[in-house]
C-alpha cells in the first residue's frame, strides 16, 4: 500500500505543495503555510466494483413534482437578490468588508424569516450574547422570536442544529467554526472547508436553510478555499464604501435565481432601510451640469441603475501621470484612453486621469464605455454635457460603438427620472416613446466630433 503523499496547504489563498516554504510562491505571504494531514485512503479497487448504483434512464424521471416553496421575508432587496425569497434546504455563503453591516443585515433578516412563522436561529462565534441582544434593541428587533446562540465547536454546533431541527440557521461566520476532527487552528482552509461541507450536508439532509458569514481577503474575495463557493447553492457579496451609507447586496451564483442581481440598502442609525428607487437615490446629489460628469443607465441582474460618472483630467506634474479608478475596472479605462487617441486623435499623455462612480455603486458592464469617453471628454475639453441627457454603449477597439442589451429598460428608466435626452449607438432596438430624443451614434469619431466638436 502507497503511502499518502503529505500536502502543505498556504491559509491564504489556498494553494497545496508537496514540501514546507517560509513563502508562498502563488499570494507571496510569509508564514502562511501549514501541514495537513492526508486524507485516510479507500478500500481496493476490487472492493469498489462490488457495489454498483442502479442506473436510472433520464426519460423516466418524473417532472410531477413541485419546485420547493420559496418563504420571502418580506423585506424586498433581500428577496430580489435571492430569487424571491428562501428556499429549503439551501446554503446561502454571504461575504463583505469588516464592519460593512453583515452582522446587521443577517440579524434583521432573522428577524423578519421569524416573523413568518420559520423557527431561526442566530449562532454567532465572534459576539456574545448580550452584544447581539445590544444590537438588537437598537434596530427595534427585540420582539422577533430569534433563538440565539454563541458558540464556535461544529459539533455542538450540529448536535444543537439536529435537536431543534430549525427552518434557518445563520452562522456567524464560518472563520470562527472549528472541527475536532481538522488538526489546524480555526480559520486555516482544512477547518474552514471542513465545517462548509459540514454545515452544507446538514442543509440538504435535514431540509433547513443555512446562511453562512465568510470573511473576505484584501483583494475582496470570501477567505479560504474557492471549494467553498461551490459547495454552496447561493454566494452574496455585501459591498459599499465606508464614506458612503449606500450598501449593494450582490448575488455572483444563485441556483434557485438570476445571478447578478442586486439589493440596495441604506445605512441608518436604526439599521438597514432598503432603497425601492435606487437611481434615485444615486443622483439625488447630482447638482447643475458640470464638466467631467456623465449620467449612465445601466442594468444590474434585472433592475435598471442609473449612476453618474464623475471624471477629472488635469496636468501631471510627474513623468508618470496617475490613472485612479474608483467603482470601475481600471484597465477597461486605459483601452478608451488608448481608442480615443489612436481612432480619434485624442491623447492623454501627460495628463493625470481620475474616475469615479458616484455613491459607492461598482459598475462592470461594458455598456457604460460611452458613459466613461464622455465624461473624460467633458472634463479634457471643459464642456458640460446637457443636464437631461444619459449615455450609454461599447466601444469596441475599432472604434465602433456596438449596441448592448435592454436598451428600453435603461430608456424607460431614464424618461422616469426626468430625461429627455439619450445618445446611444445606432443599432439595436430602441424606440423613442413618451417624446425622448434618441441620438444615435454609429462610432466613436462621430460622437467627439458631433457633441464636443473635437479630434
Amino acid at each position: 500500500m502507497a503511502k499518502p503523499v503529505t500536502t502543505f496547504v498556504c491559509q491564504s489563498c489556498g494553494a497545496s505543495s508537496t514540501k514546507w516554504s517560509g513563502r508562498c510562491d502563488a499570494c507571496s505571504e510569509w508564514n502562511t503555510i501549514i501541514e495537513e494531514k492526508p486524507l485516510s485512503q479507500g478500500p481496493s479497487k476490487k472492493s469498489l466494483g462490488a457495489v454498483r448504483g442502479r442506473k436510472i434512464p433520464l426519460t423516466d424521471l418524473s417532472t410531477k413534482e413541485a419546485p420547493p416553496p420559496r418563504t420571502a421575508s418580506k423585506l424586498d432587496e433581500l428577496d430580489r437578490v435571492l430569487g424571491g425569497g428562501l428556499v429549503p434546504a439551501s446554503a446561502v455563503l454571504v461575504g463583505g468588508d469588516p464592519g460593512i453591516g453583515k452582522s446587521t443585515l443577517l440579524l434583521q433578516a432573522a428577524a423578519a424569516f421569524a416573523r413568518t412563522g420559520l423557527k431561526v436561529i442566530y449562532i454567532s462565534g465572534e459576539e456574545a450574547s448580550a452584544q447581539i441582544r445590544m444590537r438588537a434593541q437598537r434596530l427595534d428587533l427585540t420582539d422577533a422570536p430569534v433563538r440565539l446562540a454563541t458558540e464556535t465547536s461544529l459539533r455542538d454546533i450540529l448536535t444543537t442544529l439536529d435537536e431543534e431541527e430549525p427552518d434557518l440557521a445563520i452562522i456567524d461566520s464560518i472563520q470562527t467554526m472549528w472541527s475536532d476532527t481538522v488538526d489546524s487552528a480555526p480559520g486555516s482552509v482544512s477547518q474552514v472547508r471542513a465545517a462548509a461541507h459540514e454545515l452544507t450536508t446538514f442543509a440538504k439532509s435535514r431540509g433547513s436553510a443555512v446562511i453562512l458569514v465568510g470573511h473576505v481577503t484584501k483583494d475582496g474575495q470570501i477567505a479560504g478555499p474557492r471549494v467553498v463557493e461551490h459547495m454552496v447553492d447561493t454566494v452574496l457579496y455585501f459591498e459599499g464604501e465606508r464614506g458612503h451609507q449606500f450598501r449593494i447586496l450582490r448575488s455572483v451564483k444563485n441556483r434557485f435565481g438570476p445571478a447578478d442581481e442586486i439589493g440596495v440598502f441604506e445605512m441608518t442609525g436604526a439599521g438597514l432601510a432598503e432603497v425601492s428607487n435606487p437611481s434615485a437615490l444615486f443622483l439625488s446629489e447630482r447638482g447643475e451640469p458640470a464638466p467631467g460628469s456623465a449620467v449612465f443607465s445601466g442594468i444590474e441582474g434585472t433592475r435598471p441603475v442609473m449612476v453618474e460618472f464623475q471624471a477629472l483630467v488635469s496636468p501631471s506634474p510627474h513623468s508618470q501621470p496617475r490613472r485612479s479608478v474608483v467603482g470601475w475596472d481600471g484597465s477597461r479605462l486605459a483601452m478608451i484612453m488608448a481608442v480615443l487617441e489612436s481612432r480619434c486623435g485624442i491623447p492623454f499623455a501627460g495628463l493625470d486621469v481620475y474616475l469615479n462612480v458616484a455613491g459607492g455603486m461598482r459598475v462592470t458592464e461594458p455598456a457604460a464605455d460611452l458613459a466613461v469617453a464622455a465624461a473624460l471628454l467633458s472634463a479634457r475639453e471643459d464642456i458640460s454635457l446637457p443636464a437631461e441627457t444619459v449615455v450609454f454603449g461599447e466601444i469596441s477597439l475599432s472604434g465602433a460603438l456596438r449596441p448592448v442589451g435592454q436598451m428600453e429598460n435603461r430608456l424607460k428608466e431614464a424618461q422616469k427620472l426626468g430625461f429627455s435626452t439619450a445618445i446611444l449607438p445606432s443599432g439595436g432596438k430602441a424606440s423613442s416613446k413618451g417624446g425622448m430624443k434618441l441620438t444615435r451614434m454609429s462610432d466613436l469619431t462621430t460622437f467627439v466630433g458631433e457633441v464636443f466638436g473635437a479630434g
